[in-house]
């Protein structure tokens, strides 16, 4: 007899970041007070701008019908300024396509460059839907993992090493999730040559360009290396920036046979992002950034709140991110140590420890690579922060 669930989709794992914020909020439910890291969305509210262009959307007929598949005009011609605004690099709107949310940015570049048995290099710590994209492509993950030692950061000879004749694609976040870390422009340059003297696609994923701290930059891998706009693939999205994650709006920038490829995907999938999501988004991505820049502030000051509060814990190292909105201590020093009668050898049982125990809910490293690391994320209260990170010292300095 055969398995009522496909072997493909069998395969997939649940996204943990999402599991782990369900679970926080199921118990919440019940009147327990949890306090939340899982979760990678800013807690402020989208500006009022925005919302202000989707009621007024919503009233437009226009708006309750279909439209083109690959985005309304006007979404994609804002983003090609946008892009030049804020990345220097020039496109035109035939290399976008405007998709329900960055999640479908990211599985839509796998599933259109991917073929049965490709490698894609995976640099480790990852954001957990990535391997399951590339599998979902028929691709095969090649994890390349840096550890607190090299702040996360992959170096060229890692890449090399892990190169076969089968290496297709690289997958390149910065800043980071989950770790919050964010390449120099050197390093950004040093991989993007070595990527296009091997004849390797670049997937960038820039969702959190504007979050980034201590004078970091992230420079656009194709502005730095010219020649890999041919063998570039960039996803984007309103989410992270202006405090969108509900609305679901991203989009993919490549050569305009790749967008081509993927708007017929898409047109079978989804076909068109909600237009009244997209109107929103047209607000955001055309007006300033001020409202970002404000939010940052918010970021900023929680970043040092939170790194000095686990680094007071003993077991805990925590490396300062300068990008996005999460920190990724390592946790290795408190596991194989007593905990209220409980030994963890795991950074998964520690999180449950935690979350049984003082009722904080933090993402173990296991979602993202290798054990032995727990994610933050610091889009929450000052207070949640004090309060959360607290009960975590007091459970881990007790008797």
């Amino acid at each position: 007899m055969s398995p009522r669930i496909s072997t493909r989709i069998a395969a997939i794992a649940e996204s943990a970041t999402l599991a782990v914020d369900a679970k926080a909020k199921a118990l919440k439910a019940q009147g327990r007070p949890v306090i939340g890291f899982g979760a990678g969305e800013p807690d402020f509210p989208t500006p009022d701008y925005i919302v202000e262009a989707a009621v007024a959307a919503a009233r437009v007929v226009a708006n309750h019908r279909y439209t083109p598949t690959p985005g309304l005009p006007e979404l994609r011609d804002a983003i090609v300024a946008k892009t030049k605004r804020d990345s220097n690099y020039e496109i035109t709107s035939d290399q976008v396509l405007v998709t329900n949310g960055g999640k479908q940015a990211v599985y839509q570049a796998f599933a259109t460059i991917i073929d049965e048995g490709d490698e894609v290099l995976l640099p480790s710590p990852f954001w957990t839907t990535y391997p399951e994209c590339i599998k979902l492509a028929g691709g095969i993950t090649v994890e390349v993992f840096a550890d607190e030692t090299q702040n996360y950061l992959v170096t060229v000879e890692q890449l090399e090493a892990a190169r076969t004749d089968k290496t297709k694609a690289i997958l390149f976040c910065s800043p980071s999730n989950p770790t919050g870390s964010v390449y120099s422009p050197e390093q950004v340059k040093a991989i993007g040559e070595w990527a296009l003297k091997n004849n390797i696609w670049v997937i960038a994923d820039e969702i959190y360009e504007h979050l980034l701290y201590d004078g970091a930059t992230a420079p656009s891998m194709p502005v730095i290396v010219p020649g890999l706009a041919d063998t570039c693939i960039i996803l984007n999205g309103v989410a992270k920036t202006y405090a969108m994650t509900g609305w679901r709006v991203g989009w993919m920038i490549g050569p305009k046979d790749v967008i081509k490829a993927a708007t017929n995907l898409q047109s079978h999938l989804t076909s068109n992002v909600s237009n009244v999501s997209q109107r929103a988004a047209i607000a955001a991505v055309s007006g300033d950034l001020q409202a970002v820049h404000a939010m940052g502030q918010a970021f900023n000051r929680r970043r040092k709140l939170i790194v000095d509060l686990l680094n007071e814990i003993p077991g805990f190292v925590c490396p300062t991110p300068t990008g996005a909105f999460y920190v990724y201590p390592s946790v290795k020093g408190v596991l194989g140590t007593s905990i209220r009668g409980k030994v963890p050898t795991t950074s998964a049982e520690l999180a449950t420890i935690l979350l049984e125990e003082v009722e904080v809910a933090a993402v173990p490293g296991e979602a993202f690579g290798p054990s032995g690391y727990l994610r933050f994320s610091y889009a929450t209260s000052d207070a949640d922060i004090v309060e959360g990170i607290g009960r975590i010292k007091k459970l881990l300095t007790e008797g």
